[in-house]
C-alpha cells in the first residue's frame, strides 16, 4: 500500500485534497480533544479553572511557536530534498533536524519553567487564577521534549508525503489524553495539573510511536551515524528557513500576550467566555491549519523539483478552497456559537450569561474576517515552501504591530469589542504584505526559468 504522496506529480487540486484530508481529520481529532479537555476542566474543576487554562494560551504559543517554527523550517528542507530525489540529502536534513531540535528543547525547558509565574503575573493574570495558571503551564513547559518529539516527527513524515500516519498516532494520543484527563481530574482531583500531565504523557507516547513507525516503514528515514555529522550547509539552510518562521511565530505570540494582558483586565468571566469562543474558532480554523501544512509541503517538493508552475496552480486551488470554507465558517460562528460555548461554561447563571455574551461578541466580529484569516495560511505557507521564509517574519511583525495597536487603542474606546478586533486587524495587515511578496517572488521565478531556457 502506498504510504506517501508525491506532490510533484498529478493534478494539484486532487493532490491538495488528498494530502489535506488526513491533516484536517487530525485537526478535528485535536479539536475534539481540546473540546473534551476544556469541558472536563470547566465542568468538573470549575469556571475559574477553565479561565486559568485559557489565560495560558498566548504565553504557551509564544514558547512553542518559536520552537515549532524552527522545526517547521527544518522540515521544509526535507521536503525540498524529497522533491529533488536526493535521498542522502534528505537523511542528512532529518538528522540535523533531530540534533538541532534536541538542543533547542533543552534551552527552552531550562528558560521557560522558572519564568512561568513571573511572566503570567507581568501580563496581569488575575490573582484568583494565577496559581492554577502557573501550575498548568509549568508542567506543560517541563514536558516540552514530549510535544517537540511528536511535532518534529509528524512534520518530517508530512514533508515526505505521508500525512496519514501522524493522524493515526494523533488519534491514539487524543483518546489517551481524554482518558487521563478524566482519571486525573475527576477521581484524583488534580484539577489543572492533571490536565497538563495528561497532555504531556499522551504526546510523549505518540512521539515514540512516530519514531518507531518511521524507522520501520521508510528506508529514507533510517539514519546512520555519519548522517549526524554536522555540516555547515545544513545548519545554514535550516536556520535560513526556520529562524524567520520561528521569529514570526514568537512575534505574533508576543502580540497575543499583549492582547491577553488587555483581555485580563475584563475579569475571569470574560476570559472564560473568550476561551470558550476560541474553542468555536478552533473548529472552523481546522481546514485552514491543515491547508497551511499542505501548501508548505506542496510548494517545498515542487520547488525542489523546479516546478514553479505547479506552485502557482496549487495556490489558486488553495484560494478556491478557502473562499468556500470561509463562507461556511462565518455562518457557523454566528448561528452555532452560543450553543457550543454553553457546553464549556457552567456555574452561577449570572457569570455564565456574562461569559456567553462576551464570547458571542467575539464570534460575531470574527465572522466578517475569515477570508483574510484563511488567506494567511495559503500565502504564508507557500512562501515558506519556496524557501522565502523571511517574508513570514515581516508578516509576523505586521501582525504584532496591528495587535498591539488595536489592543492599546480600541478597548478604551469600545470596551471588550476592541480586544476582539485585534486579531482581524493583524490578519488584514499581514495579508497585504504576503500577497505582494508572493506575486513578486513568482514573477522573479518565472523570469529566472525563462533565462535558463
Amino acid at each position: 500500500m502506498k504510504r506517501s504522496v508525491d506532490l510533484t506529480q498529478g493534478r494539484p487540486m486532487r493532490l491538495i485534497l488528498l494530502y489535506t484530508l488526513p491533516i484536517m481529520l487530525g485537526n478535528i481529532v485535536q479539536t475534539l480533544y481540546n473540546t473534551a479537555d476544556a469541558a472536563i476542566v470547566g465542568r468538573f474543576a470549575g469556571l475559574e479553572k477553565l479561565a486559568a487554562v485559557g489565560t495560558t494560551g498566548s504565553l504557551s504559543f509564544f514558547i512553542f511557536g518559536f520552537l515549532y517554527g524552527l522545526t517547521g523550517g527544518f522540515s521544509i528542507l526535507v521536503a525540498q530534498r524529497k522533491g529533488a530525489r536526493d535521498e542522502e540529502g534528505l537523511k542528512k536534513a532529518v538528522a540535523h533536524s533531530i540534533v538541532l531540535t534536541a538542543i533547542l528543547v533543552a534551552a527552552v525547558t531550562a528558560i521557560a519553567v522558572p519564568l512561568t509565574k513571573p511572566i503570567l503575573a507581568m501580563i496581569n493574570t488575575p490573582a484568583d487564577i494565577l496559581d492554577d495558571a502557573t501550575s498548568y503551564l509549568a508542567i506543560i513547559f517541563a514536558g516540552t521534549v514530549f510535544s517537540a518529539t511528536y511535532n518534529l516527527m509528524a512534520s518530517i513524515l508530512r514533508s515526505i508525503g505521508d500525512s496519514k500516519t501522524p493522524l493515526y498516532f494523533l488519534i491514539i494520543s487524543c483518546v489517551l489524553n481524554v482518558i487521563l484527563d478524566v482519571v486525573f481530574i475527576v477521581p484524583l482531583k488534580m484539577d489543572v495539573a492533571g490536565a497538563a500531565l495528561a497532555t504531556i504523557i499522551s504526546q510523549g507516547i505518540s512521539g515514540l510511536l512516530c519514531i518507531a513507525y518511521a524507522a520501520k516503514r521508510f528506508p529514507e528515514l533510517r539514519l546512520q551515524k555519519h548522517h549526524f555529522k554536522l555540516e555547515r550547509y545544513y545548519f545554514k539552510e535550516m536556520f535560513r528557513l526556520g529562524l524567520p518562521m520561528a521569529l514570526q511565530s514568537s512575534i505574533t505570540a508576543a502580540g497575543m500576550i499583549i492582547l491577553q494582558a488587555a483581555l485580563n483586565g475584563f475579569g475571569a468571566n470574560t476570559i472564560a467566555g473568550y476561551t470558550a469562543a476560541m474553542k468555536v474558532e478552533n473548529i472552523v480554523a481546522m481546514p485552514g491549519f491543515a491547508l497551511s501544512t499542505t501548501m508548505a509541503n506542496f510548494a517545498g517538493q515542487n520547488t525542489g523539483a523546479g516546478r514553479f508552475d505547479r506552485v502557482r496552480k496549487g495556490v489558486n486551488c488553495g484560494l478556491l478552497l478557502i473562499l468556500i470554507w470561509s463562507t461556511f465558517s462565518s455562518l457557523f460562528c454566528v448561528f452555532a456559537g452560543s450553543p457550543i460555548m454553553s457546553f464549556f461554561v457552567t456555574g452561577d447563571p449570572v457569570a455564565v450569561a456574562e461569559s456567553l455574551e462576551a464570547g458571542q461578541i467575539f464570534l460575531n466580529i470574527l465572522a466578517w474576517f475569515f477570508l483574510p484569516f484563511n488567506a494567511l495560511f495559503v500565502y504564508r505557507s507557500t512562501l515558506q515552501g519556496i524557501g522565502k521564509s523571511i517574508y513570514t517574519l515581516v508578516g509576523g511583525t505586521i501582525e504584532m504591530v496591528m495587535r498591539v495597536a488595536v489592543s492599546f487603542l480600541l478597548p478604551g474606546l469600545i470596551g471588550f469589542a476592541g480586544v476582539c478586533f485585534a486579531g482581524p486587524a493583524a490578519w488584514v495587515g499581514a495579508d497585504i504584505v504576503l500577497i505582494i511578496a508572493y506575486y513578486y517572488e513568482m514573477k522573479k521565478a518565472k523570469k529566472r526559468l525563462a533565462m535558463e531556457v
